[in-house]
């Protein structure tokens, strides 16, 4: 089974074509990004028209680039993806359209693939991992603990009140003058800082649940800031050192807390996976291998370049919902907003669907 897959929720324009095999871990054929990150770095952020606007002006290409490296043409593949939400709305309807486009031309099947269960299943075309497992999603966006118990079956151990761990981390490097995305910015002046100069809080630590808060904690780091100004490289340093560590013990005790609650409900996950754009953090990966051994269980991470948006995470999801016979109408609707509890009702069996003639 080969699909085409279309992410255009963010700031990255990305198509990729994915084989799923009957067994195993899939196989990419091409996954071609296409980043904005240089047209936003100025802005400090994400402009929600700019993207869209670039979106529109390189989709095409980025497509034909994709199929061309992987040698399909809309009449091999079986069927065409594309993220259907949650992002930013603009550009959403901008792949969607497109795919839909695609879909009645060829007469193959449309997949309107949920941007959340792309990340969610991108361990199992990377390492095959199989159900059910845990996931820690952390990106710009979005930071959860999730059941993972099947495609379509998934099960919120924990999120955010406030701020995503991404977000959080963007707005930090902001602050301090650090370039965007802020994320690896302020990874790499932590390396060299001193981790326990600043006495930062742990919001949510030691609470039942699993839920993240990070709002207080980048208030908190804007008030240390604030009462040294004007602050010297070193204190950024030791600021970004202290900020990172902070997340890091407030992640670890979120994820011990949701994984006793994975164990309560559905027994021992096979794997404890972590995905998006934080999961590239360095500090952030070997405070996850101590959970995993702690829990009994393994830590699978998919490559830097899955983790974050991109089409072949798309073109999977697409390929595990079409071999089940999920597919989507031509009459389905781009959403901003689409929790993973509602994915399921997203979805009509193939006899409800009609082919082109």
């Amino acid at each position: 089974m080969v699909v085409l897959g279309i992410e255009t929720t963010c700031d990255e324009t990305a198509a990729a074509v994915v084989m799923r095999p009957e067994n195993g871990r899939g196989k990419i054929l091409s996954n071609v990004v296409l980043s904005q990150v240089g047209e936003h770095a100025r802005f400090g952020g994400v402009v929600p028209e700019i993207a869209a606007r670039a979106h529109v002006e390189s989709l095409d290409h980025v497509i034909a680039k994709a199929m061309a490296a992987a040698k399909q043409t809309f009449r091999t593949i079986d069927g065409v993806a594309a993220a259907a939400g949650p992002g930013l709305i603009g550009g959403v309807i901008v792949g969607l359209t497109t795919a839909k486009a695609i879909a009645l031309v060829s007469g193959k099947p449309l997949i309107a693939v949920n941007h959340l269960e792309a990340h969610a299943l991108t361990a199992r075309l990377t390492d095959d991992v199989q159900f059910p497992y845990c996931l820690f999603l952390a990106s710009g966006g979005h930071t959860q603990i999730l059941a993972v118990r099947g495609v379509g079956h998934y099960f919120r151990l924990g999120t955010t009140v406030d701020d995503a761990i991404g977000e959080a981390f963007d707005k930090t490097a902001k602050l301090l003058g650090l370039g965007y995305p802020g994320g690896p910015q302020v990874e790499k002046e932590a390396v060299h800082g001193n981790k326990t100069r600043f006495a930062l809080p742990r919001p949510m630590l030691g609470k039942p649940n699993a839920d993240f808060s990070l709002s207080g904690l980048k208030t908190a780091l804007r008030i240390e800031a604030e009462k040294i100004a004007p602050i010297s490289d070193a204190d950024v340093r030791d600021l970004c050192a202290s900020f990172q560590q902070a997340v890091v013990d407030v992640v670890s005790d979120r994820l011990r807390n949701g994984l006793k609650m994975f164990r309560e409900r559905f027994g021992l996950p096979t794997a404890l996976v972590a995905a998006g754009g934080v999961a590239a953090n360095e500090a952030l990966r070997q405070a996850l291998n101590r959970i995993a051994f702690e829990a009994g269980t393994m830590l699978v991470v998919p490559p830097a370049e899955l983790c974050t948006d991109n089409g072949a995470m798309i073109a999977w999801a697409g390929a595990e919902r079409l071999a089940l016979g999920l597919t989507d109408t031509l009459e389905t609707a781009p959403l901003a907003r689409w929790p993973l509890s509602e994915v399921k009702s997203r979805y009509v069996p193939p006899a409800a669907v009609k082919k082109p003639s």
